[in-house]
């Protein structure tokens, strides 16, 4: 029997990453990675509209620059619609519209947020019930990040981050995120990197001691562990993010970090009135600031029609 639905809303999560260890480049020029994603409480929506034709809208808080989007025809959930559509030989419609509540070019894959949460959105009003191992292959494809924004929660990433694999996180975390009014360049950091770092080794460092953490629920023991490879490039580059890390820690977090390639910092807090606490102190000298958190499910559905 048809499930088909006109109209079909999927939310998906930003994700942060916990651990981030980065090596060598490999000789297809990916890093090969071992990360810690972990999704977190602040969210895009993705609603598709069955049409005959094809259009990708954005609604974006005034905090968000437009000019941070990608040309029309050049989203991320275009791209996600063509494979799905290819891998099931039918052709792309319908009206797909995104509202933004992650920081654009921040480092917490909210590109990859909207691509999984149209692949599952597109997926339910094309009537496909597309496997979920198909729908994690064609994740793959958009991006290192995908196939985490589908499955959310905590989990292990390797390969380029593209293999996923969930890990038991029975916590709560509290984070405090603010976002840069400046983008920074995902490719650029990863090249500074490089830069700084021409004898770095093959493979990635583990994430053991992170792991162990998080069994522990405890968040001082989190914070002793949490560990980004891309922090002193993107410091490196923009300094202002360092700065940012000591003004929070300042204020009371018990650790701050770069989020994924930055620019967006995180704070990991000891609850969710801590987290305010050390939010309004922030706010202060920054105009946004967020308090987020997680883990949270990955994308999935909140209203059909």
């Amino acid at each position: 029997m048809s499930t088909l639905t006109s109209a079909v809303t999927v939310r998906a999560p930003a994700k942060i990453n916990l651990h981030l260890g980065v090596g060598a480049p490999r000789p297809d020029g990916f890093h090969p990675l071992t990360t810690v994603y972990h999704a977190v409480g602040l969210c895009d929506d993705v609603t598709a509209t069955l049409a005959d034709g094809w259009g990708v809208s954005m609604a974006l808080p005034h905090w968000i620059d437009a000019d941070d989007l990608p040309a029309d025809g050049e989203n991320i959930v275009d791209r996600a619609a063509t494979l799905l559509a290819a891998h099931h030989g039918i052709r792309v419609s319908g009206l797909v519209s995104v509202v933004k509540a992650i920081p654009v070019a921040g480092g917490m894959a909210g590109g990859s947020a909207d691509a999984a949460a149209a692949l599952v959105a597109l997926d339910r009003v094309w009537d496909l019930r597309t496997p979920d191992e198909d729908l994690l292959a064609i994740a793959a494809q958009l991006g290192s990040d995908v196939p985490f924004a589908l499955l959310g929660g905590t989990a292990l990433g390797t390969g380029r981050g593209e293999l996923v694999e969930p890990v038991a996180d029975h916590g709560t975390w509290w984070w405090v995120v603010v976002p840069s009014q400046e983008g920074l360049s995902t490719p650029a950091v990863y090249r500074h990197f490089d830069a700084m770092f021409p004898d770095a080794a093959p493979e990635p460092c583990g994430a053991d001691a992170l792991l162990a953490a998080l069994a522990t629920r405890d968040p001082h023991r989190l914070a002793d562990v949490l560990h980004n490879d891309l922090q002193l490039p993107a410091i490196d580059l923009r300094p202002d993010l360092g700065e940012l890390i000591d003004r929070g820690q300042g204020v009371g977090a018990l650790r701050g970090l770069v989020s994924g390639s930055g620019p967006t910092c995180v704070f990991l807090c000891e609850s969710a009135d801590h987290a305010r606490s050390v939010a309004a102190a922030l706010e202060q000298d920054h105009p946004r600031v967020l308090v987020a958190n997680g883990p949270v499910a990955g994308a999935h559905l909140v209203e059909y029609a």
